[in-house]
Parts: structure tokens; sequence; C-alpha cells
């Protein structure tokens, strides 16, 4: 994987003849739609050159080279991490694995399902629903975390407004996790989808940290209802102003 502060990512102005998929044997017309994107995005083809294991690498290298939150020797934790892409960035960044003493990071890196070992980042099984899993975070952390990432997706119903609520409802719930297990200061990076909801989830927001901003870096897909919600600042309020 290359050095992530030179990412090349896709090339500006780069022509690539338009690849199309010849037959649709054994395939639905969305698998056969789904499959000529994959092979005609230019950020996947920027992955598979640059060593990174999903194309969403690019959306969180982005998005800090814009606010500089992934510091060397940040604590992070990526919730819904697999396959992996955003525990790489967050490695290379903070310094996780080259990095010494106070300029060394920390990743871990949370899903439910199975995810490959990555130098640098501590992998763990786990629900980060599940009670005590914040505790368990912040034990192998080694203490509260800088920086809280979530580029979760609830599996698809095919049904727009269902498939909205349930992907805020997985936001607000990394929310109070991050309130959970987050310094004085810290940060929180997650996906959101653009439906009518999003009102609840900045009020929300708003009441723990000073400052939250929507961003759409370009490696999100312009025709996407995805975006990303940051929030930065993050104060530890007291049993009365909860």
């Amino acid at each position: 994987m290359s050095d992530s502060k030179n990412t090349k990512g896709p090339i500006a102005g780069e022509r690539k003849l338009r690849v199309r998929v010849k037959t649709a044997k054994k395939k639905t017309v969305s698998q056969v739609r789904w499959l000529e994107r994959q092979l005609n995005d230019p950020y996947v083809a920027a992955a598979k050159r640059e060593g990174y294991r999903s194309r969403s690498a690019y959306k969180l290298l982005e998005i800090d080279d814009k606010f500089h939150f992934l510091k060397p020797g940040a604590r992070v934790v990526d919730l819904g991490a697999a396959p992996g892409g955003w525990c790489q960035v967050s490695v290379t960044r903070t310094h996780a694995l080259d990095g010494r003493g106070a300029k060394q990071g920390r990743v871990i890196g949370v899903d439910m399902g199975n995810m490959a070992e990555l130098p640098g980042c501590t992998v763990m099984k786990l629900d980060f629903l599940e009670e005590g899993a914040d505790d368990r975070i912040k034990e192998v952390l080694g203490g509260e975390a800088d920086i809280v990432l979530s580029d979760m997706a609830a599996h698809a119903t095919g049904h727009k407004q269902t498939d909205h609520l349930k992907i805020m409802a997985l936001c607000e719930a990394a929310v109070d996790f991050a309130v959970d297990v987050l310094s004085e200061g810290g940060t929180f990076c997650a996906k959101v989808l653009r439906g009518g909801t999003e009102n609840e989830l900045l009020t929300l927001l708003k009441r723990h940290f000073q400052s939250v901003r929507h961003v759409k870096p370009k490696a999100s897909r312009a025709d996407s209802a995805e975006m990303y919600v940051l929030a930065q600042g993050f104060r530890r309020q007291s049993e009365d102003e909860e």
C-alpha cells in the first residue's frame, strides 16, 4: 500500500475506455449494472493499484486531507471496519505501525464479521452494541479514543425509506458509542444518508460536539444519497447537562 500522504488515486483527466459486461447469464439486471459500475469505477482501479482493501479508503483520505484529524499518535476506533480500507488509512496517518512513543497511534477495527489481519491494527470480532463492548474496546485501546469512525451501512432491503431509517438508526447507535469512549476534544466521522431524518441526528451531535458539518467527498458517487457527518471537539457532559 502506498503512503496515503502521497496517494495519487484516480488521475485527473485520465481517459479510459468504458468496459461493458457482454453477458448477463445467471445475473439480474441490477447485478450487471453493479458489475459494470465496478469495472468502470476509477476509485476501484486506484484501490487495486495502491493496495487499499476498498474504494472507500479514498473517502476518508479526502475528508482527512481537508480537516486533518488523523494525527500521529491518535487512538482510533473504526466501527464496521471490514474489509479494512479505513483502518489502512488510519494506521498510516496516525503512525500506528512506524511511530515511536507519543507519536505512535493505535487503531482498532471492530466488526461482527471476519476481517483479515492488518499490520498496525488490532482487529476485534465484536458487536459494538453489546453491553460492555465500550469498556472492552477501551481496555484494548489503553484508554479513551481520540477518533471514532463509522462507514457502516445496514443491509439494504430495496425499500428506500426503510433503508434510510436503518442506516440513520445505525449512525445514532454509533454516536451513543462514541459518547461513551471518546476523550475530550475527540472526533466522530460517520456515513449518513440524505432523506429527511437528519435533524434528529444533528441535534444529538450538537449536544456533544463543538462543530458538526456534512461532507460529500468526491470518492462518494455523485448519484448516491450517502454523505458523511463530521463532528469535532467532543465535550463530555455532566450528569446535570444530560
